[in-house]
């Protein structure tokens, strides 16, 4: 099935969602991306707009020798030529040329008085550079798709200009035109009827681009797929300026796996959380945990009824097989668990607890008792699996005993703060007193820490603080509030998290970090 044809599913991360406030890509980083939406499978990567700066110049000059697409298609960004131009004499349309890109897709005015106040020209010179760069990329041999910006709110102000820009580009040979809601305002209804009357009208082919300011971006696009779009432009995780583009995956996910649609080739959904949040690490975004389909909470489940249910019957609470796209079920542990939640989520870590009613109901009332004092195991899965661990094997898994440690915060002549922190414990059969400095007292523990029992356990060298949350847990106590802090440490190849608390910020961290490092060794000891 040559789903270019039939469907396109047309991603512009790498030049709309690139406008995201606080989004900045290199050009390593755009051809990175650009390797992973390929394997996602969609049809049509956006590279940005060639000629208008450098930076997108660059990323199509080095996509030609770096990148070996398998499933996409390059598209080069652009804008119809200046009024009272020759579309050939035009360097920005020079570049498209130049880009070597096999599409093209170009942004034209479809609102009048964007025409006029914008680019303060005619409406029939905005129609003549639709018509002449359309027809004059063809001619270079390259496939032309439009985008007829801020067409929604156009066809309200003025319907026969706005079809008559869509109709003039599908005769100079434009292969799609997408209407693009710029201002995200549309609802779903509205994008269909106008869809409908498009494609009634004009007899193009019809595109969709969405913005999300309404909320309804993904909704908006499905809209008009259902009235008849056979392409979608979306970014991936949702990206772009304001509130965002339409979430890509979601829309395709609803298209596959909701209406029966085959619009990725076969297979490479179940590659969309991996990559999604491989996208994620590249533009330093954090992966939105409620994001539908992909996001870590996405098959979350944390009440007791229905973790309950789960047990039985793992449909009876989820819409779908978190495996089709890749991710997984998670149980988590809060003072909302029952036994089935405990029973699960310890069959999660390979603990068989169906026997054993006592130890369930135990484990059960120490989470609840160790959650009202301010404890979160939904967020902090290997203190959990330490905790469980000690109930099922009767002992807390410990590789170092620690005597006793203290930090003090010095400010030096020159004005700087410096945490310098000791540490006594004993590991291996070793005393070992460690002191180690820090911008800050965790820091400085945390370094003391790692030296001290490196000394007997190597392995602990690679172990990294890369995440860490701090929250005071009751407001109104002021300074003396109990306080609640959340680490999360890497080893190169995985990630943990681990939960502390404590009357003041740096037991509390303590307390982490201890958890922190107990169970990355007991990970590599197992």
């Amino acid at each position: 099935m040559d789903l270019h044809g039939s469907f396109h599913v047309y991603d512009t991360t790498l030049r709309d969602g690139a406008q995201q406030e606080g989004l900045n890509l290199t050009v390593a980083d755009k051809l990175s991306i650009a390797k992973q939406l390929d394997g996602l499978g969609v049809g049509y990567i956006e590279g940005g707009w060639p000629g208008a700066n450098p930076k997108d110049t660059e990323f199509f000059r080095r996509a030609r020798e770096e990148l070996d697409l398998r499933h996409a298609r390059l598209a080069a960004f652009g804008a119809t030529r200046r009024a009272g131009v020759r579309a050939a004499d035009d360097p920005l349309v020079r570049a498209l040329r130049d880009s070597g890109a096999g599409v093209v897709t170009l942004v034209a005015k479809s609102h009048d008085r964007h025409v006029e106040l914008a680019l303060r020209t005619t409406l029939e010179e905005n129609l003549a550079m639709v018509r002449d760069t359309v027809t004059h990329l063809r001619e270079e041999g390259q496939t032309v798709f439009l985008d007829a910006e801020h067409f929604f709110d156009g066809y309200r102000a003025n319907r026969a200009y706005a079809l008559e820009v869509l109709r003039t580009a599908a005769e100079a040979g434009a292969e799609v035109v997408a209407l693009c809601d710029t201002n995200g305002g549309m609802l779903p209804d509205w994008v269909s009827d106008v869809v409908l009357d498009v494609i009634e009208t004009t007899g193009a082919r019809v595109g969709i681009h969405a913005h999300n300011d309404s909320g309804c971006a993904v909704a908006n696009s499905l809209a008009a797929v259902a009235a008849g779009a056979s392409h979608v432009q979306g970014c991936i995780n949702g990206y772009g300026e304001r509130t965002g583009n339409a979430d890509l995956v979601t829309v395709v996910a609803n298209l596959e796996l909701k209406l029966d649609r085959n619009v990725l080739p076969q297979g490479l959904l179940r590659e969309a959380t991996r990559i999604a949040h491989a996208v994620a690490e590249v533009t330093n975004v954090p992966p939105a945990s409620r994001q539908p389909y992909v996001g870590t909470s996405a098959f979350a489940h944390k009440a007791g009824l229905h973790a309950s249910a789960i047990k039985v019957d793992p449909d009876l609470y989820q819409h779908l097989d978190p495996l089709v796209v890749g991710n997984d079920m998670r149980l988590l542990v809060s003072d909302m668990a029952g036994r089935a939640s405990i029973e699960l989520k310890g069959r999660e870590l390979g603990y068989d607890l169906s026997d054993d009613r006592e130890l369930v109901t135990r484990v059960t009332d120490r989470v609840k008792a160790m959650e009202q004092r301010g404890y979160t195991f939904e967020a902090a899965d290997a203190s959990f699996e330490l905790l469980l661990a000690e109930e099922v094997e009767g002992a807390r898994p410990s590789y170092f005993d620690v005597e006793s440690w203290r930090v003090i915060t010095e400010t030096r002549t020159d004005g700087e703060a410096i945490s310098e922190a000791t540490v006594k414990l004993r590991s291996e059969g070793v005393r070992y007193v460690v002191t180690g400095e820090g911008n800050g007292p965790v820091n400085a523990l945390d370094a003391a820490l790692r030296e001290a029992i490196g000394q007997a356990f190597p392995e602990v060298a690679k172990f990294e603080l890369i995440d860490y949350k701090v929250r005071i847990l009751d407001q109104g106590h002021g300074t003396d509030a109990i306080t609640r802090v959340l680490i999360e440490t890497t080893d190169g190849e995985s990630s943990w998290v681990t939960v502390g608390v404590g009357a003041n910020v740096i037991e509390a961290s303590w307390g982490a970090l201890v958890d922190g490092l107990t169970f990355g060794l007991r990970r590599h000891h197992r």
